[in-house]
């Protein structure tokens, strides 16, 4: 939009682009090097806790490395977040393989992630924790855009596209 002011630091309502890589006891987890940076609104809590607090004040151009620690990330591995399915209630074309995803319908009929966490003789135990829970995440971020989030933005929590990429 052409009415905002020129941001200089981030703060709240502030739309943020953000240039990052995640590595966990170093080992690349994921980045924005070979896609489009992570844009976000400021203060709304879209991104987890602890990166969101690292990003407070900085400016565009500034860089960062952190650790956030997993009580600010996804959270510790809830241990009652496991199941027990019987193994033939896995059809043939699933790999059953440690750490293979899976979307499982509930009771309920919601869709669910999960991954393999073990295979015994009978049954196949199913972790349904985050994948990241329980792990300090190291963070080395970058500030590339700041705008102030318009109205709309705000209220649905989408953000817009850029006049130029639509």
């Amino acid at each position: 939009m052409s009415t905002n002011e020129e941001l200089t630091h981030v703060g709240n309502h502030t739309v943020v682009s953000l240039e990052y890589t995640l590595t966990v006891n170093g080992v690349l987890i994921d980045t924005s090097e070979s896609n489009q940076p992570l844009e976000y609104i400021q203060g709304q809590g879209q991104i987890i806790p602890g990166l969101e607090r690292a990003v407070y004040g900085m400016a565009i151009g500034e860089s960062k490395q952190l650790l956030v620690p997993f009580s600010e990330g996804y959270g510790k591995e809830n241990p009652e977040a496991f199941a027990d399915l019987p193994r033939a209630d896995f059809p043939p074309s699933i790999p059953l393989n440690p750490g293979v995803k899976l979307q499982v319908k509930t009771n309920e009929g919601k869709k669910v992630q999960a991954r393999i966490e073990s295979i015994e003789q009978d049954t196949v135990r199913l972790n349904f924790n985050h994948p990241l829970a329980g792990k300090d995440l190291d963070f080395s971020i970058k500030v590339l855009g700041l705008r102030t989030a318009s109205a709309q933005e705000l209220e649905s929590g989408e953000i817009e596209p850029a006049a130029g990429d639509q």
